[in-house]
């Protein structure tokens, strides 16, 4: 099983795939100096992996890594996945965290 991480910039995603199909897929929009994480989605072949923990993880590296953005997380799955790294927490837009 091959899985590959991208970031689709044109179509505003994250997405995970596994052997070519997709897998998971973050969705964003950018809010002026922030970017809002609004849905995580995992095909249900592929649910109960930790696909939309990965994907999630990799958005998050991503945006670190490559913008001065912070994350508004507007999907519950994002939220969760904050409160279960709260050192990351400093990424988050302070008007929302």
């Amino acid at each position: 099983m091959k899985s590959e991480l991208s970031h689709e910039s044109d179509a505003r995603r994250y997405v995970l795939r596994v052997d070519g199909a997709i897998a998971s897929v973050v969705d964003y929009r950018v809010l002026g100096d922030a970017i809002a994480l609004t849905r995580t989605f995992t095909n249900p072949p592929y649910r109960g992996h930790g696909l939309a923990s990965e994907i999630v993880k990799f958005a998050v590296d991503d945006i670190e890594a490559t913008t001065k953005f912070h994350i508004v997380p507007s999907c519950w799955y994002v939220e969760e996945w904050f409160d279960r790294h709260p050192d990351r927490a400093a990424l988050l837009d302070p008007r929302v965290a």
